[in-house]
This record gives C-alpha cells, sequence and structure tokens, in this order.
C-alpha cells in the first residue's frame, strides 16, 4: 500500500488537492477489490462496510487515480465504465460475450511479445497495453 499511496499523494499535491481520509478510503478498497469493478459497486460496498462516501467524491477520485497511473478505465459495454487497479501489474486483457457483459480475464504471453515487438518498431517503450477481444459466450449461443 505504501507505494501507491506515495504515487497517489505525490499526485495530489502536484495538483494542490490533499490526500483526504475518504480518498485513502477509496484507494484501500480499490486494493481490495482485486478485480475489475464498477464506481456505483465500490461505493455500495465502501457504504455497506459503513464509510461515508459520497458518488461525486468516488467519481472524482477514480479520475485522480487515473491520471496517476493506478488505474485505469476498462470499457466493457456502453452502461457502465468498469476500472482495474494496473500499477504494479501485469496487464490484464479480457474476452466479453457482448449479449451478457459476462466477461472472463485471459493471459498470453504471445500477445505481450506482439505489443513489444511492435513498440520496437516503432522506437517506443511499452509500458502497458489492454486488449479486449468482444463476442458471443457459449452458453449464449443460438442453436442452427
Amino acid at each position: 500500500m505504501a507505494p501507491l499511496c506515495a504515487i497517489f499523494r505525490r499526485h495530489l499535491k502536484e495538483q494542490n488537492l490533499k490526500y483526504t481520509p475518504e480518498r485513502a478510503d477509496i484507494l484501500n478498497a480499490i486494493l481490495e477489490a482485486d478485480d475489475v469493478f464498477e464506481a456505483d459497486s465500490l461505493m455500495q460496498r465502501m457504504q455497506d462496510d459503513g464509510q461515508r462516501v459520497s458518488k461525486a467524491t468516488v467519481y472524482r477520485t477514480l479520475k485522480l487515480l487515473q491520471e496517476a497511473g493506478i488505474i485505469n478505465q476498462a470499457l466493457f459495454d456502453a452502461k457502465q465504465s468498469h476500472y482495474q487497479l494496473v500499477y504494479g501489474r501485469q496487464p490484464s486483457d479480457y474476452m466479453v460475450c457482448v449479449q451478457t457483459g459476462k466477461y472472463i480475464r485471459i493471459s498470453s504471453d504471445e500477445l505481450i511479445e506482439i505489443r513489444n515487438r511492435i513498440c520496437r518498431e516503432y522506437g517506443w517503450e511499452p509500458v502497458g497495453h489492454r486488449f479486449q477481444v468482444y463476442g458471443i459466450a457459449p452458453d449464449q449461443s443460438k442453436p442452427d
């Protein structure tokens, strides 16, 4: 927690903002989520745990955490934005069912190799990526 906390504090200081207890609680809740999450479900979980947090504070803090490179937005559907912790983690890639919104995490060393090769070709230094495959899950296929 200390490195993420320090990174977030540094980013906030650069923006002339304070590291408030509410922002610390939101960061802790994200670390506990350990997977993709929605802002509203994060807020609801925090409120269920007895923490006082407003929707505006959650959304503003998520934006600040994105700017700091701690989380990123992973859009799985048009209804709700999903976020994931990315700082210090291997990239998480997903397959998403377009009918149900169900998603599964996939891992591919080959994909990372392709990313690195493409970056080398253009003289870039790879620092991460996001890869999503959209399809229809087998249990959602329509019979012929």
